[in-house]
């Protein structure tokens, strides 16, 4: 089974930044494709970005733009770096794995953005 912890969720003020990371406890290949999703209060978990390595980002609209995913494989990491962010952007930030087909998920990291 594949671990993945995120971090770097927080607290922002509208406008700010804030970078996650998430990190897999076993080697994560570039056929492999990494992600963030999101879930807000009340709603559906939702795409923001996803990646393989050597390949451009695939984004949500909503993402492109604002936020930038990048990968480490060195680490078994991704990261998303997001600017600009609005209250719209407050949610549960997840990360997740694709491997052989199969998608793993990290527990969630918070992030909430006032007004």
């Amino acid at each position: 089974q594949i671990q993945l912890v995120e971090s770097g969720g927080g607290w922002v003020q509208a406008g700010g930044s804030l970078r996650l990371s998430c990190v897999a406890s076993t080697t994560i290949f570039s056929g492999d494709i990494m992600g963030w999703y999101r879930q807000g209060v009340g709603k559906q978990r939702e795409l923001v970005a996803t990646k393989r390595s050597g390949r451009d980002g695939n984004y949500a609209d909503f993402a492109r733009g604002r936020f930038t995913i990048s990968r480490d494989n060195a680490k078994n990491a991704v990261y998303l770096q997001m600017y600009s962010l609005t209250p719209e952007d407050t949610a549960v930030y997840y990360c997740k794995a694709r491997v052989d087909g199969t998608d793993y998920w990290g527990q969630g990291t918070q992030v909430t953005v006032s007004s």
